[in-house]
Order: C-alpha cells, then sequence, then structure tokens
C-alpha cells in the first residue's frame, strides 16, 4: 500500500510520513522541498520513501505524484497565515490551502485512490470556538471563520464533502487541534509558530520565556496526530466525513514551558508569566483560550486515544531539540506545510 502525502516535508507531513513508514507503509512525500536530514532519518525507519518535487499548484507535477499507483492520499499543503500575510497574499493563501487541495482530489479520483484525508484545523471554527461559558467543541459545532486560514480549512472541509458526492469518492476531513512538536520548524509557510517551539527556541537561545497568560488549551503532540491519521487512513469503513483529532486534555503553554525547563537541567532556561507592565516575547494565537475539542468521534470510530501528554511531550521534546539543532535556523527549506 503507497500513501501519498501533499505536504510530505512539512512539519505534520513528516510526522504522518514517519507513522506510516513504521508501519510497514510505502510512502510518497509531495513538496516543493524535502530536508536532506528528515529525509535520511525517514528511510532508516522504511526505505520505502520516494520523494516526488513539485506544487500543488500545478496539476502537471501532481498528476506524476501518482504514478506507480496510490492507494491513500494524505492532504497536508497550507500556508498558516497571520493578518498581514491575509492581507499581502490572500491568492497563494487561497490556491494552496483550497484550490491546491481541489487539484489533488481530482487527480485523486482519476488514479482510482481508496480514501483522501484533508487536514482541516480547529481555527476552522473561527470565533465559535469561544463559546460563552466554555464546553466541547464537537464535530456539529457551526463553524464562523474569521481569517483566511480557519476560511480556507472550513471550506475545505465542504469543498471535499461535496466533490466526494460528486465523484463517488471517499474523502474524510480531520480538524486537528493546536500541534506542536517533531519537525516542526521555520520554512516561513508559518507565520506564527507553535508557543511550545517559539519556547524551544528562547531555550536554546539562553534566554528566559515570557507568557502574558498561562495559556490553556488542548494541545496535540505532533506524533498523536500521525497515529490518528495511520488509524483513518487504514480504518476499513469510518462512519463520520469529519473529525476531531485532539488530546481531549487541556493544560497551560506556561506549564508545558516549565517542564521542558525541568527536562533540560543545567541550561538555566526559564519559563514564566509576565510580570505587571511587562510584555511577553511568547505569541499565544490570540488573547483568549480556545474551548477543548471533543474526542468521542475519533475514540469510538477509529479506537484513537492520545499517547502524549505533558510531561512526557516535554521530556521527548527535549531530546529532539538535543538531536535536531538545524529545525531551528531560519528558512532552512522550502516546504510549504
Amino acid at each position: 500500500m503507497r500513501t501519498l502525502i501533499a505536504g510530505g516535508g512539512g512539519f505534520i507531513g513528516l510526522n504522518i510520513a514517519e507513522a506510516l513508514l513504521r508501519a510497514g507503509r510505502e510512502t510518497v512525500l509531495f513538496d516543493r522541498a524535502v530536508p536532506q536530514e528528515a529525509l535520511v532519518e525517514l528511510r532508516a525507519i522504511g526505505p520505502a520513501c520516494t520523494v516526488v518535487t513539485g506544487d500543488v499548484r500545478d496539476a502537471v507535477q501532481i498528476a506524476a505524484a501518482f504514478k506507480g499507483g496510490i492507494d491513500s492520499v494524505v492532504y497536508g499543503a497550507a500556508i498558516t497565515a497571520d493578518a498581514a500575510r491575509d492581507a499581502a497574499d490572500p491568492e497563494t493563501i487561497i490556491d494552496i490551502n483550497l484550490t491546491g487541495l481541489v487539484r489533488v482530489l481530482r487527480a485523486a479520483r482519476d488514479a482510482g485512490v481508496r480514501r483522501v484525508i484533508n487536514l482541516s484545523s480547529g481555527s476552522a471554527l473561527g470565533a465559535a470556538a469561544f463559546p460563552p461559558g466554555g464546553g466541547l467543541l464537537d464535530e456539529s459545532v457551526l463553524s464562523d471563520p474569521q481569517v483566511l486560514y480557519g476560511i480556507t480549512k472550513f471550506a475545505s472541509e465542504r469543498v471535499a464533502a461535496r466533490l466526494a458526492d460528486l465523484w463517488r469518492i471517499d474523502v474524510r476531513s480531520v480538524r486537528l487541534s493546536t500541534a506542536f512538536g517533531p519537525w516542526e520548524r521555520l520554512t516561513g509557510a508559518r507565520s506564527t509558530m507553535s508557543p511550545q517551539f517559539q519556547i524551544a527556541l528562547l531555550a536554546r537561545a539562553g534566554a528566559t520565556a515570557v507568557l502574558e497568560r498561562p495559556c490553556l488549551r488542548d494541545w496535540i503532540y505532533a506524533p498523536d496526530i500521525a497515529q490518528a491519521a495511520l488509524r483513518l487512513i487504514e480504518a476499513p469503513a469510518p462512519t463520520h466525513a469529519l473529525y476531531n483529532f485532539s488530546t481531549g486534555v487541556t493544560y497551560a503553554a506556561l506549564e508545558w514551558g516549565k517542564a521542558l525547563a525541568a527536562a533540560m537541567p543545567g541550561s538555566g532556561f526559564n519559563c514564566r508569566l509576565a510580570h505587571a507592565g511587562e510584555s511577553g516575547n511568547v505569541a499565544l494565537h490570540g488573547p483568549a483560550d480556545r474551548a477543548s475539542m471533543a474526542t468521542a468521534r475519533a475514540g469510538n470510530d477509529l479506537g484513537f486515544t492520545a499517547s502524549w501528554g505533558m510531561l512526557a511531550s516535554a521530556t521527548h521534546y527535549a531530546d529532539w531539540m538535543r538531536r535536531h539543532p538545524w529545525c531551528f535556523e531560519a528558512n532552512k527549506d522550502g516546504s510549504v506545510a
């Protein structure tokens, strides 16, 4: 079985590739660039890892990636933009996040692919992710996205569902909670990195990480996303077209930063709240804490339960940082996710 990952050289794409290779699945990484360091590691896990250089904006290059037979596809190409990027380059954001998906779906239909997974995001919920009084955000919540990233992700879910019906292809969308972890790096595709990555950058620089609030969220470690995606790829007959991938557990980015500091004894690194009148140096993806995403559907249908909690992920990531210094270098490559 061969799985094609569009955006396979990106943050989530590489985590999924690693899980697929460990499960014995042939994997095709389709992207503008895949870091050589990552490719060496992946091929040490499973040699059946192929790279096809291409862009999701080019239908000819996409078609070339399907040669040799593809059983399943993961669409993970994305530009995670901030307001400045929304204003400056909306065409590229929409083309990669949404129109690229349509091109890949057409190629998948023509190639007779068994299943396509569209990686969406909790950002698709937009303002609906902050209900008065809190509560769990299940897949039935009515979305109200405000920014182009969330708008394109919500649109991708609806477009995928429509074309799945018209073209009689199996397409499933998944909303990822806020991810962090291995393979996250500075490619330019994400305007704001995860708070955890920002904290790690400060730790490497010997600086103190200062947060303006604890920042509570149901963070998800990227290897957990990869395991959930693998389960959805292999599920014989999933019940739903849309799934949340989350931990179902809320904790503070501040506490995770303190756990990272504890996992780096002797480094001198510290993570703390800002003092009165002090500005933070970690961007927190907005001024308020989003409600947690429900996990029952993925648990019941796919048997997925997240494995990485706050302490385990911080300890693992501290070791990852030591072994992958290149992931913290700016503009290491040109991948788009």
